[in-house]
């Protein structure tokens, strides 16, 4: 946490002065008299961008890592770049007394009469805030703070250090001076703490009746077996790979430590998870768990950033699905398919050769190559959408490969606040037959431009804490606007089946709605889980295999995204509406990406202000 001294003005130095001189020249007998004791003025209250900048720091003091993967564990906060904070049931506790401060002092601040964008800096503060304390106040968990991955079991089959260190260290970490060693060094050495920290919050979850479904711990246990043979080389692979002076001799250390700390710590967790799946059952929703529903109602909360309860979820996927293959079956019956539903057509589609992907490597590089011919088409399509235009640095990068059984498709996310790390699209390759040709392209602009990576550059350019802080149903809302903005660019004018690849991945995320809610809510089983998007929409096996459980050990993250879109989808409408003549397109996505990552209120409040200004 940075340390800030109080501004002492001149009318205050002057004060002091005046008040030394006037002693002195007093007779000795007055100036033996008793002072008169003055009331101690109240320390200045700082601005409200101090405040909010203040708010920031205090933040990232509980998350050091955080601060490297933004850039800003520099100066003063420089010490931040060699730990990762306090580990384990310790340090979440800290971090919540911290979150109830910083609650009380937003709430307490005047914001009578600041500007918009500094009144939506506090109202977002309070609202991140508020709901992860509610998360923190359950005995078990990962808690995201202001962020999206909120999850019942600590250890998973995609959550966990086993999963999220090794990346860290091979893509946030700066490795790139013989400065950037120590730090390394430093943060590995803490690896097994974190490792143990974890470990003692599965026991205790354990002990408190909580234990993760049966399939979700038999691919944990694959992967964290796979992470300990794979641990010297995860650990100081960075290392030697960094090509710096004293590189290689750190890296031995590094394969010590691996071998000597880290690996039996993971294997500590192993054996828990052993333990674990020996007591566990095939349940997969919340309601099967201790404080499941409760979890589940705080769950969709967080990700949707509404009062929704799961029947309304779930109600309102269904609608939005059937509308969806509305719009699809036109498409279908003009390139050839009639017969059946519209889920049977598109699994027929899917067994096209022509729109598949050659297997093995030769097929990762016609993805890699589809990618980048996306990308460039567009960005050069931005100005078409936007009159504020950022140009963002992007990687396209394989998932690492201990990660890809139990990760999505594709995730994407902006790079560091001062530019040094790229914005990432991740792409999961365990097999070419998770894509295909016509729905690759929605993806690519889903993950990267004008989906995550340019949206979070937009909040990159924001005050710190707006950088930080973000919101599932605003992140996944905007990705899945930024399909639709390609769509209406033109992307798919000349290849309809892409405008079917299109339409089926909002109607995907409407699925979700459906299956999320239906197994946390209506105890639907994995397999009824996987059938519906099979079966309704067509889906790929392969894909929804990891898709729902990803859901299971992520409660509520699912519904984000289509109630995210329909949102923003709306307010569009409403401004048309209100509008009429003086609606503009661009002028609207620029209001809606300036407005940043917020919860949906704030977004429609953006809005309103888009609209009245337009108005004049």
């Amino acid at each position: 946490m940075r340390e800030r001294t109080a501004d002492v003005t001149r009318r205050q130095t002057l004060v002091g002065l005046a008040g030394t001189s006037a002693l002195a020249m007093l007779p000795a007998c007055a100036a033996r008299q008793p002072a008169v004791a003055r009331p101690a003025l109240p320390p200045p209250l700082p601005t409200a961008e101090a405040k909010l900048d203040d708010i920031a720091y205090r933040m990232l003091a509980h998350e050091p890592s955080r601060a490297t993967g933004l850039g800003v564990d520099t100066g003063d906060n420089a010490a931040w770049r060699s730990t990762f904070g306090t580990p384990g049931a310790a340090g979440r506790s800290e971090y919540a007394a911290t979150l109830k401060e910083l609650v009380t002092d937003v709430r307490a601040y005047p914001k009578e009469g600041l500007p918009d964008d500094q009144q939506i800096g506090f109202e977002v503060v309070e609202t991140a805030f508020t709901r992860a304390l509610e998360g923190m106040a359950f005995s078990f968990g990962d808690v995201a703070v202001g962020s999206w991955r909120n999850a019942p079991y600590v250890v998973i089959q995609n959550v966990g250090g086993y999963i999220d260190l090794p990346r860290f260290f091979s893509s946030t970490q700066p490795l790139t001076a013989p400065g950037d060693i120590g730090p390394y060094m430093d943060r590995l050495a803490e690896v097994p703490a974190i490792l143990d920290g974890e470990l003692d919050r599965i026991r205790d979850a354990r002990g408190a009746g909580l234990v993760p479904p049966a399939f979700l711990l038999d691919k944990a246990i694959a992967q964290l077996e796979a992470s300990i043979g794979a641990a010297g080389d995860s650990y100081a692979g960075p290392l030697a790979a960094a090509g710096i002076d004293g590189a290689d001799r750190a890296a031995d250390q590094a394969m010590r430590i691996a071998a000597r700390g880290i690996v039996p710590a993971l294997e500590r967790q192993l054996a828990e998870l052993k333990v674990q799946r020996a007591a566990a059952r095939d349940a997969a929703g919340m309601w099967a768990q201790p404080q499941g529903e409760e979890y589940y109602d705080w769950a969709i909360r967080a990700s949707t950033t509404t009062s929704l309860s799961p029947d309304e979820i779930h109600r309102q996927g269904l609608d939005e699905l059937r509308d969806l293959h509305g719009r699809m079956d036109p498409i279908l019956r003009e390139i050839g398919y009639t017969q059946g539903s519209v889920g049977e057509r598109m699994r027929a589609l899917s067994a096209d050769p022509r729109y598949q992907f050659a297997q093995g490597d030769p097929g990762r590089a016609e993805i890699f190559a589809f990618i980048n011919d996306r990308v460039s088409w567009i960005k050069s399509q931005m100005p078409r959408a936007f009159n504020r235009l950022v140009d963002p640095p992007l990687e396209v990068r394989r998932l690492p490969l201990a990660e890809e059984p139990g990760a999505p498709g594709a995730y994407g996310g902006a790079g560091s606040k001062d530019g040094s790390i790229p914005g990432r699209f991740w792409i999961n390759l365990r097999t070419t037959d998770l894509h295909r040709k016509y729905d690759l392209a929605d993806l690519t602009f889903h993950e990267s431009i004008p989906g995550h990576v340019w949206e979070g550059e937009f909040s990159n350019r924001l005050p710190l804490i707006r950088s930080i802080l973000a919101f599932n149903a605003f992140s996944e809302g905007w990705a899945l606007y930024a399909e639709q903005l390609a769509d209406e660019l033109g992307a798919y004018d000349e290849f309809k089946v892409g405008r079917l690849g299109y339409l089926q991945s909002l109607a995907f995320r409407a699925c979700r709605l459906v299956v999320d809610t239906g197994m946390h809510s209506k105890r639907w089983t994995r397999e009824q889980g996987r059938q519906f998007f099979v079966e309704e929409n067509g889906s790929k096996v392969e894909e929804v295999a990891s898709e729902v459980d990803r859901y299971c050990s992520w409660p509520g993250q699912a519904c984000g995204y289509k109630i995210g879109h329909s949102e923003i989808v709306r307010q569009r409408a409403r401004a048309q509406a209100e509008l009429g003549a003086a609606y503009d397109f661009k002028a609207f996505n620029t209001a809606v990406v300036l407005g940043g990552n917020a919860p949906l209120s704030v977004m429609a409040n953006t809005v309103s202000r888009y609209i009245d200004a337009a108005k004049g």
